[in-house]
């Protein structure tokens, strides 16, 4: 059995571990990845408005990995849609890109799992075999720290050079052209980054967990030294 030390940090471990499975379910559910303000361009363009006119033709837009909305003004009112990128907008995105980023999601899910489950156990019994102690652990957090890593590296790479944002505020557009004045990552991505920030904090408790700590006798053990013990 391992001692209390040790079971605390494989406690803490696996509760992050969860933790971490839990964000990216919630990121991947919730659609406030992005949200920004848009511009009717044509509508501009159109009645030449001024910089205090320019009120009636900006709008909202906000966007997850799999929906969103936006609100479209041009001059003549609020008009306000909802749209699912599958499979509505499969040829409008880079969707190579998009399901790159929610299959590494998914593998960064598994590995969260696996963690948690080798944490648990190792907050039960002591392995007898490396990979699946504290060694096996960190390989685990890692792994899935790093698929966040990449889902997130790919976001931001399909926000800024792909212009996800632009395209999906375009979308069925036939007359207007919507511009971008402005856009912010939200909740659901900071989410993903909390999840990979809990991978890399379970790897420092698997370093902390190698850690010997030195054993102090009680009175008792003390008090039982013989005389072979002090010839010795």
């Amino acid at each position: 059995m391992p001692g209390c030390f040790k079971k605390t940090i494989f406690s803490l471990a696996s509760a992050l571990s969860f933790v971490s499975f839990l964000l990216i379910i919630v990121a991947m559910a919730t659609q406030k990845w992005m949200t920004g303000k848009t511009l009717c361009q044509t509508g501009v363009d159109l009645v030449n408005a001024s910089d205090p006119e320019l009120v009636k033709f900006i709008g909202d837009i906000y966007y997850g990995l799999f929906q969103g909305g936006k609100v479209r003004q041009c001059g003549l009112g609020k008009r306000r849609f909802t749209f699912k990128i599958f499979p509505d907008m499969v040829k409008a995105l880079n969707t190579a890109l998009h399901v790159i980023i929610i299959l590494f999601l998914c593998a960064a899910i598994s590995f969260a799992l696996i963690s948690f489950g080798f944490c648990v156990y190792n907050a039960l019994k002591v392995p007898y075999r490396s990979i699946k102690g504290p060694a096996g652990i960190c390989l685990w957090n890692f792994i899935a720290g790093l698929f966040i890593v990449f889902a997130v590296t790919s976001f931001i790479a399909a926000v800024q050079l792909h212009q996800l944002t632009e395209r999906i505020a375009n979308f069925r557009e036939n007359v207007f052209r919507i511009v971008i004045l402005e856009e912010h990552y939200e909740d659901s991505f900071w989410l993903c980054v909390a999840s990979g920030a809990t991978h890399a904090f379970n790897m420092l408790l698997m370093a902390a967990s190698t850690i010997r700590l030195p054993k102090f006798k009680t009175k008792t053990e003390e008090a039982n030294v013989t005389a072979e013990d002090i010839m010795y």
